[in-house]
């Protein structure tokens, strides 16, 4: 037992190197791109698995519609990436192969279908995923989320901090005879970023409340100092209160209509910001209506929050997926990158279509729904 506690402080010791070492290297980044400033905004279309491919051939469809005079005119490049399927990420035996990471770090943001991320009985050997993966090599920190039910006085913005906590090492636990241990890691700076984009977002958006969700009272060093910093950070923005919540009972209260109204931006570390970012969804219609954007200071990530839907593909009805989770992402990728006209457009036109998908036949197809959306832009 002696050797086995020795090698596991020995990988403990390597998990602190590494992660000591990413926070230096934290400090020396350069801070956030402007995109006004670009001479050519280059933006990747990355299919992945599943329907992943028929939902963003569909949302390129629409992009270049939007921004044709921009490809034009040179101010905007569009590249459809390929090779981010499961096949070809299990034959590489990366989680991202490494020429397509070259490609993706080619493009200034990248919008991105579902990717499968093998579990216990599939026929798949074990990978990392390659969101977290992605996450990682792109240092994108924040996971955003809008999510809105206007008849129900909704309309929350969730900022999940997004390389670190539990995911970020979620590979690297120990495991003894009879015993494992799995690893979580909260840094000054990496809580100090998410927490500063959450209340920037407040600030330049009119909200005047930020609530921060985590379990403090039981994660004690971790979640204790993703707590404090953020309170740190909230006294540079006196007009803005700062509220505490635990994991658990903000589960509740996002259910409990006689409080949920109340709540405007969460800031929250990575496996909570999961949590509650789902259950978001699921209160607005389901993990179908929304999308999602992971920002860091050089590059950010556009996706559809649900997954590939082997399912659909096997039985032959991927042509019925339904694209609104990655066009609503579309539309925060043009936000982000200063092309508001354009995003609002899509969104007034997601609103508007009449067009029923229902990821079966007795609903429409994929292009059938982007086409209504077509003649309503």
């Amino acid at each position: 037992m002696e050797q086995y506690i020795n090698n596991a402080v020995e990988q403990f010791r390597a998990v602190l190197t590494e992660q000591i070492a990413r926070q230096q290297k934290m400090e020396n980044d350069s801070g956030a791109i402007d995109y006004n400033a670009l001479d050519k905004i280059i933006i990747g279309v990355c299919g992945g698995d599943g329907i992943g491919p028929i939902i963003s051939a569909e949302s390129e469809k629409l992009l270049r519609f939007l921004l044709e005079d921009e490809v034009k005119n040179g101010k905007v490049e569009i590249k459809t990436i390929e090779g981010l399927t499961i096949e070809n990420r299990i034959e590489k035996n990366q989680a991202i192969p490494d020429d397509v990471l070259a490609q993706i770090k080619s493009c200034h943001v990248i919008l991105k279908g579902p990717t499968t991320t093998p579990q216990a009985g599939d026929p798949w050997p074990n990978i990392e995923s390659a969101n977290v993966m992605m996450r990682k090599k792109l240092d994108l920190f924040a996971n955003v989320r809008p999510v809105k039910v206007p008849e129900q006085g909704i309309n929350w913005t969730i900022f999940r901090e997004n390389t670190e906590g539990e995911y970020v090492l979620g590979s690297r636990g120990v495991s003894l005879p009879g015993i494992a241990v799995d690893f979580k890691v909260t840094t000054d700076l990496g809580t100090r970023r998410i927490a500063r984009a959450a209340f920037e977002y407040a600030k330049n958006n009119g909200k005047n409340r930020v609530s921060i969700v985590t379990k403090a009272n039981i994660m004690k060093k971790t979640d204790g100092k993703f707590t404090a910093i953020c309170h740190e950070v909230a006294d540079a923005y006196p007009g803005i209160t700062a509220d505490d919540w635990y994991i658990d009972i903000m589960t509740a209260n996002l259910v409990n209509p006689e409080i949920r109204n109340q709540f405007q931006v969460f800031v929250l570390p990575n496996l909570y910001g999961d949590i509650i970012t789902d259950e978001a969804a699921q209160i607005q219609g389901g993990v179908g209506t929304a999308g999602s954007a992971n920002i860091g200071d050089r590059y950010a990530m556009f996706e559809a929050i649900h997954g590939s839907a082997p399912r659909m593909i096997e039985e032959g009805i991927g042509a019925y997926a339904n694209p609104t989770s990655i066009l609503k992402a579309a539309v925060m990728l043009l936000r982000h990158i200063c092309y508001s006209d354009a995003a609002e457009k899509l969104d007034s036109a997601l609103a508007k279509c009449a067009c029923v998908v229902t990821g079966d036949t007795s609903g429409a197809t994929c292009e059938a729904f982007t086409d209504e959306l077509l003649q309503l832009l």
